[in-house]
């Protein structure tokens, strides 16, 4: 768990989200999301280290993540990834609220 998904999920439980942490998607690799709405097929992931040469910046972690996000995508989940400006602009939620307020 890290700071940024902390602070993320502040905003959510704020508002009276409540999606599963460290949600793990596949059946067969242990891929997990950050958090997920299940029953919506919703994923979010928190990009850290956007500015720094961080794990997901770097060659392997970019094709892992591809691999990961593709597979998540031909399972039927929609996965939108926040940076730490998203989060603390609201950005980050208010787009999540809306894409939750589609399948009502």
């Amino acid at each position: 768990m890290s700071r940024l998904e902390d602070v993320l999920e502040f905003h959510l439980q704020a508002t009276g989200l409540k999606p599963e942490r460290e949600y793990q998607f596949h059946p067969e690799r242990k891929w997990r999301f950050d958090f997920c709405f299940p029953d919506k097929k919703l994923a979010i992931e928190c990009e850290g280290g956007v500015w720094i040469a961080g794990r997901h910046n770097r060659p392997q972690g970019m094709i892992n993540d591809i691999e990961k996000y593709n597979a998540a995508a031909v399972m039927g989940y929609t996965v939108l990834r926040y940076t730490m400006e998203m989060i603390r602009s609201g950005d980050a939620l208010q787009q999540i609220e809306e894409v939750l307020s589609h399948d009502d």
